[in-house]
């Protein structure tokens, strides 16, 4: 710690460390242009980076300047069980190498706190027009999931600083905004702010509370859980003032949806945006989360709001501790991270959006940033006139409408909307149609709660829209089965069948296989669609129905006003019901004095939990970069759903096959995201998604969508898997070629650990998300960049070249792809080498993040002998 800057904390018994001070002494007057991002990195790197670094590194801040890295050491990382467990499962095979090579595995725990939540495991097999689908879906996703949640047991005994909160509990996300976050910490007689990483793309939820919180994938987590600092380059942070206020009856889903659409087409990939103004200002902090959750949806790395009076009340609101509140107050206005005091911050780049011009929207049919006015559905050929036909389920058919995600049920206006239109629906008679699988997966118990003290629980069960459970479900593709009945009619009538969710994410192919397409919307709109049973509708015109009266009902006449929703809001929505859940929930465990192995004894028939690979085979060997042949050749926007599927595992995929080879019964193959521990199963996952476009696969002369690849030198279009396979016994080295943003979407450190685990040794696209390049280094894949006005396009790139790479690699040197044509012609393209950091240089040389941290383990072992 750089002691200089210690003071006293006026009114408090606390230090704090004066960012300020340190800042100014080296450039008077700079820390006032500081944004907010900037101000909380200072407070970091003061507290934080070697007194030898501080003042270049400071420097990095004060000068807006990105030659050289800076060292952020996060205060916590939170997971959920998915890529959470999967870290632990690496870290408790670390142990096991660490053992092998003669060191003492007790001695790798995380060192920074760890909190992991189970919350996507959960399939919604029983929607929510059965009154005991909670019950039923917990009791489903204990029996899938026991080898699981018995490594997770494990390991909150066997390593310290690891917290877990169990299944049927709430999503990560909501509990870390309405619980986990202290905003400031208070922690050896020191007050700081509070950071984090999360294993989840969308942890920047928790940006609203003005905490810098980024997602990464779990390889990154994994280096910070291990007490290594996240090295990174000053982001470019751009200022959104929002003005204007939101016209009546718009829901902060339609300000998200209109704000991503605006911020995608700004170009802010990568960036920090510091949202500030009177619109701003006046905005709830359930409204500011809703948009800090859809950071990843606009490309950005952060979305923060700043410290306010709307902060205070909402941890008051949350049944924060009134010394907590009073701390945040206190430590905001000194530190200079008080909305007041950011008045004079200066930004590069700074961009205006009006909230008055925001309408009723959705998003879709595949992209998130696509947004829909419903007024415009019609004109865009979505909606339509369609005629029912009795007992078929029409064109456009709704087979599921979920309420579902923490970007939504973390905004308790959004909710309490939800249930005052299904109220008003109730009593005009109106009913979801037949074929539409409801259901409601609040991301918090707190909801439960306040929409029983409001009376709407019971209105919203009424129309098939009770609580299945509370966690993700549909948002990350675990939508359960589809009565045998509707599936069968899709596949029999090839059906244009969709959903509709209140999620954040609709890439094609992620909520269900049988829903072709799934379109974004607010809680509200999502009954309105059950009721209606197909997107060919004009949700804004079309008769929903007819009441008792023979009257025709259209959604203006059952959607509640704002001072309605605002008022239930205020008398429904307590402290007491935050309290009730979570100091249970978070009440100190006492150590019972069990004795436990530091060592996981796994289970050799899992499907589900196996010891990693990493320091064995052909992955301890060296990547050689030359003779490489492509595994596929994709065009623009890959996701990492593309690369790693996380919804259900169909009997036919390889997955599929493998898992019944290893006698799972098809009923419990549960979803390519819980099989994640297990790399015999997760390997088959690789590019397993139906709606792949491998350019590689020429059937007849057209590219042939789905899970195949074609071998090479043969020419044979064959299964992905079948593929990898093949390669894998000839010991063949692999490229990927790639279009534009690589990578986008979840934060799946599978999409990475897929391709290494196949023979994959550098991906060359146009572009590269920011945290799946963080996950191929992290992996000791080699991510390079065509240069501008280059692509796979220009340079003719069918699949049958052979690759090598050449070069010295350092931080963003200029490498050479040189392309050996099947014809001879050997042609020579430059392209740049995303290792963008010293760091990731060396965490790529070591082989990956996890042989990286071995070696030094072992290396200081020794030096301490």
């Amino acid at each position: 710690m750089n002691t200089d800057y210690r003071k006293n904390l006026p009114g408090t018994a606390l230090d704090y460390f004066d960012a300020r001070e340190a800042v100014d002494a080296l450039q008077a007057g700079a820390w006032d242009k500081l944004p907010y991002t900037s101000r909380v990195h200072a407070e970091n790197l003061v507290r934080r980076c070697a007194p030898d670094m501080l003042a270049v590194s400071l420097t990095q801040l004060i000068e807006r300047r990105r030659d050289l890295d800076f060292p952020w050491f996060p205060a916590r990382v939170v997971c959920h069980d998915i890529l959470g467990q999967t870290a632990l499962v690496d870290l408790a095979g670390l142990r096991d190498a660490i053992a092998d090579m003669g060191g003492d595995p007790a001695k790798v725990n995380p060192v920074v706190q760890t909190q992991l939540i189970v919350d996507h495991s959960l399939a919604v097999e029983f929607a929510g027009f059965d009154p005991d689908a909670f019950e039923k879906n917990r009791a489903i996703e204990d029996r899938r999931n026991e080898d699981r949640f018995h490594f997770i047991e494990w390991t909150k005994k066997a390593f310290k600083n690891v917290e877990v909160i169990p299944p049927g509990n709430g999503i990560m996300h909501q509990i870390n905004l309405e619980r986990m976050s202290p905003v400031v910490h208070a922690k050896d007689g020191v007050a700081f702010p509070d950071t984090l990483v999360g294993t989840d793309s969308h942890t920047p939820h928790v940006d609203a509370l003005g905490v810098i919180a980024i997602g990464v994938g779990g390889l990154e987590a994994e280096n910070v859980m291990l007490g290594r600092a996240s090295w990174m380059r000053l982001p470019d942070i751009v200022g959104c003032e929002l003005t204007g206020k939101p016209q009546p009856g718009i829901t902060a889903t339609d300000i998200v949806l209109a704000i991503t659409e605006f911020l995608r087409k700004e170009k802010v990939v990568g960036a920090y945006l510091e949202f500030f103004g009177e619109g701003a200002a006046a905005l709830t902090l359930g409204d500011r989360a809703t948009i800090s959750n859809m950071t990843p949806e606009f490309g950005a790395t952060a979305a923060m709001f700043f410290i306010d009076d709307q902060t205070l009340d909402y941890l008051r609101l949350t049944g924060r501790d009134a010394e907590q509140v009073k701390l945040v107050e206190i430590y905001a206005k000194q530190a200079g991270l008080w909305a007041d005091a950011l008045k004079t911050a200066a930004y590069e780049r700074t961009l205006r959006f009006d909230l008055s011009t925001v309408v009723r929207n959705m998003a879709g049919p595949s992209n998130p940033h696509k947004r829909l006015p419903t007024s415009d559905l019609a004109a865009r050929g979505i909606a339509g006139p369609w005629t029912e036909t009795p007992g078929q389920m029409p064109d456009g058919a709704v087979i599921i409408a979920a309420i579902t995600s923490c970007t939504n049920t973390s905004n308790p206006r959004n909710v309490i909307a939800a249930g005052l239109l299904a109220r008003n629906a109730n009593a005009r008679g109106l009913v979801r149609k037949p074929w539409v699988k409801s259901s409601l997966a609040p991301g918090s118990k707190a909801v439960q709660l306040y929409l029983e003290e409001a009376g709407l629980l019971a209105e919203l069960e009424k129309l098939g829209f009770g609580i299945v459970a509370f966690a993700c479900t549909t948002c990350n593709g675990m939508s359960g089965a589809l009565d045998p009945k509707i599936q069968q009619e899709i596949i029999d009538r090839d059906l244009y069948a969709t959903a509709v969710l209140s999620g954040n994410r609709n890439f094609d192919g992620r909520i269900h296989p049988y829903a072709k397409q799934a379109f974004l919307a607010s809680p509200p709109l999502v009954i309105a669609y059950a009721i209606a049973g197909t997107v060919r509708f004009d949700i804004e015109k079309d008769v929903l129905g007819t009441d008792a009266n023979g009257q025709p009902v259209t959604l203006k006449d059952i959607w509640p006003t704002d001072e309605e929703i605002d008022a239930i809001v205020a008398s429904s929505v307590k402290p007491s019901h935050f309290r009730q859940v979570y100091d249970p929930m978070f009440k100190l465990q006492v150590d019972s004095g069990e004795q436990i192995s530091p060592l996981y004894d796994w289970r050799p028939q899992s499907t589900y939990i196996r010891r990693p690979p990493y320091w064995e085979g052909a992955l301890a060997g060296e990547r050689t970069l030359r003779g490489l042949r492509p595994l596929a050749v994709l065009p623009d926007n890959i996701t990492t759903d593309h690369l790693s599927p996380s919804n259900a595992i169909l009997a036919d995929s390889a997955a599929g096959q493998y898992l019944t080879k290893m006698g799972l019964p098809e009923e419990d193959f549960n979803s390519y995201a819980t099989h994640r521990g297990d790399h015999l199963t997760a390997q088959r996952a690789t590019f397993a998604n139906p709606q792949l476009v491998n350019e590689m696969a020429v059937v007849d002369g057209k590219v042939k969508k789905g899970s195949l690849t074609r071998l090479e030198p043969e020419g044979q279009v064959v299964r992905m898997w079948e593929g990898i396979e093949t390669y894998m016994q000839r010991k063949q080295p692999l490229i990927i070629v790639a279009g534009a943003d690589y990578g986008q979407g979840s934060s799946r450190d599978w999409a990475a650990k897929g391709v290494r685990l196949a023979g994959v040794e550098a991906i060359v696209a146009e572009g590269f998300e920011r945290i799946h390049r963080t996950n191929l280094v992290g992996m000791g894949v080699l991510p390079l960049e065509f240069k501008p006005g280059v692509n796979r396009l220009t340079l003719g790139i069918d699949g049958t070249e052979v690759f090598d790479v050449v070069g010295e690699r350092s931080p963003r040197a200029t490498l050479t792809l040189v392309i050996h044509r099947r014809s001879g012609e050997k042609l020579e393209v430059p392209v740049t080498c995303r290792l963008d950091t010293a760091e990731e240089v060396s965490i790529y040389e070591a082989g990956g993040v996890l042989q990286r941290f071995a070696q030094d383990f072992l290396a200081s072992a020794a030096e301490a002998v």
